[in-house]
This record gives C-alpha cells, structure tokens and sequence, in this order.
C-alpha cells in the first residue's frame, strides 16, 4: 500500500489511476493522517437510468377485481 499527499495526488491523478487499476491500493493523506483509499471499483452489472419497466393493464383486465375495487380503476364512485 503506497501513501501519497493531497497534492501528489492532485497532480498525479492519471499516474495513480493507473496503478490502482494494475493492483494497488493507494492511500491519499493530509498533514500525515489518511484521508481517503483508492481501489479498483467493482463491477456492479448492468446500470440503468430511469423508471423500470412495468406491465400496465388494460381497462378489460381489471374484471376479476372485486366490484368495488374494479370500480375505482374505472372512475365510478359507489
């Protein structure tokens, strides 16, 4: 593990990228106390923005709700 100032690391930035990409884990510091750790992010599959997809249902599908229940999808007050 390889310890680096705030200011090597801001001007290092690419360099370090780099290595912690190869392997390495680098710890960035401030006055001699760790601030923060750099390591290779984990994958996390396959990222999507937005609302998912879901089913939506058309007016003849709400007949097998209850009378009432149905009734409310439909707009119909009892």
């Amino acid at each position: 593990m390889t310890i680096v100032t705030v200011y090597e690391a801001e001007s290092d930035l690419p360099d370090l990228i780099d290595r912690v990409l190869a392997g390495e884990e680098i710890v960035i510091s401030r006055a001699g106390t760790p601030l923060v750790k750099l390591v290779r992010a984990q994958a996390r599959g396959k990222f999507r923005v937005g609302a998912p997809r879901v089913k939506r249902r058309r007016p003849e599908e709400f007949a097998d709700l209850p009378g009432d229940l149905a009734a409310d999808f439909r707009g119909k007050l009892p």
